[in-house]
């Protein structure tokens, strides 16, 4: 790997790691705030607004900057959104705008990968980068728990600045406010970030212009016979994992009876299998064999339909592993080969774009499905099953629309498995 693959590799943790130790602060501080249970579930969808609204723009933008730059605006837009939480605004708002700095940045960070690395290095590079995100979800996650629990609050609740004084009296709070340094650290690696060389696409003068770009290049990625497989897999898989990374917790608050900071070490659990799948898939699955992974979707599915009947810690640990394990095997070289498709046609930050509104709508959709119906008085376990069911059915007809392709399509999607095959082809 380059050198400057391990700067955004390094920046790339220490953000993710914020990100999910501020989920699991923001889900207690709405609960300490009495906050309804759908108030809760709604922290996802809001975190995925901004990338459905601004995916238009957000794709051009990191096409228009050194990408470095943009993640560091971007870490910069996220310190905004905790300073907001901690200075009155209401959490939901304060999330999006997270969200908002996070839609930025992950154009720019997945971009840079197509840019800096060729074909033959993308399944380990993303097997890598996954694989790390997946490092800071564990200690993201445990962080936020442990930030928010009796002992490290206590501490940091008793540590005062001199001579200044601070809004900050509760332990969510005091979590928030340390998770704006770790994003501070994250700012300094996005500086460090070095230029790929690759030319710059400059914004038009007419930003609405980029609207009708955007559903071109929308169009032409799910028109694409290898795009459009691995798009509709990623985009299923990104809206069930998204929501369940709170079902996780409110699952376990029925199933074990857990609280906010034992139940943010299972969803850590799962991230542990991920990571695990990930690696796995980094070294053993070529980009123009990506597509043979998708039966493990079905059976993944089966699988957290399968969660429900868990009652007991011993059972749930190696269960939630597995499932983790699957869904990274799956994932990795699904988003390899569409991040390879996409730069080949329109560049890394429009088709990375177009991924996340796929995926963040998928996510947005079902987190108001889960979030209407926790506030209709839906159980979790129910929900869990709906997500699962969902999930079989999806992945059976991706599986059969590939098929058709490979035999309705033949000499076109033999074309771009050679394109996948080959470095020199690239770009």
């Amino acid at each position: 790997m380059k050198r400057g693959f391990y700067t955004i590799m390094a920046a790339q943790f220490f953000s993710s790691l914020a990100d999910n130790a501020l989920f699991v602060a923001a889900v207690e501080l709405l609960r300490t705030g009495g906050g309804g249970e759908w108030q809760r579930a709604a922290l996802v969808p809001m975190f995925a607004l901004f990338y459905v609204v601004l995916a238009p723009w957000v794709g051009a933008f990191a096409d228009a900057r050194p990408k470095g730059q943009v993640m560091f605006m971007s870490n910069a837009i996220k310190i905004a959104g905790c300073l907001m939480m901690l200075f009155g605004s209401h959490p939901l708002l304060a999330y999006a705008v997270v969200g908002l700095g996070a839609a930025a940045y992950s154009p720019a960070k997945y971009g840079i990968l197509t840019e800096l690395l060729p074909p033959s290095q993308l399944v380990k590079a993303n097997g890598w980068i996954e694989g790390l995100t997946i490092g800071s979800i564990i200690l993201g996650v445990l962080l936020g728990g442990q930030l928010v629990g009796p002992r490290l609050s206590g501490w940091l609740l008793g540590f005062d600045l001199p001579g200044i004084d601070t809004p900050i009296d509760t332990p969510p709070e005091a979590a928030i406010a340390s998770l704006v340094l770790v994003y501070a650290v994250a700012a300094v690696f996005n500086l460090r970030i070095p230029h790929t060389g690759v030319e710059m696409r400059p914004l038009p003068a007419n930003k609405l212009s980029l609207l009708a770009d955007f559903r071109r290049c929308n169009s032409r990625l799910w028109r694409d016979r290898l795009g459009q497989i691995s798009l509709a897999t990623t985009t299923l898989f990104w809206g069930v994992s998204g929501n369940m990374r709170y079902i996780v917790l409110a699952w376990a608050a029925v199933a074990l009876g857990y609280g906010t900071t034992q139940a943010a070490g299972l969803v850590g659990v799962v991230a542990i299998g991920t990571a695990v799948g990930a690696v796995a898939a980094s070294m053993r699955v070529r980009l123009d064999r990506a597509t043979a992974v998708m039966p493990l979707g079905m059976l993944m599915g089966a699988l957290v339909i399968c969660m429900v009947f868990v009652q007991h810690l011993w059972v749930a640990v190696p269960f939630l592993i597995f499932l983790g394990a699957l869904g990274g095997y799956i994932v990795v070289p699904m988003n390899a080969l569409l991040q390879h498709r996409g730069h080949n046609l329109m560049g890394a930050g429009r088709s990375i774009a177009v991924q996340n509104f796929n995926e963040q709508a998928a996510i947005l959709g079902m987190g108001v499905l889960y979030s209407a119906s926790a506030g209709a008085g839906m159980p979790a376990f129910s929900a869990i099953a709906l997500f699962g069911a969902v999930v079989v059915v999806v992945m059976v007809l991706i599986e059969l629309w590939h098929r058709h392709n490979q035999r309705h399509h033949t000499a076109e999607v033999e074309h771009l498995l050679e394109i996948a095959r080959s470095d020199r082809l690239h770009g």
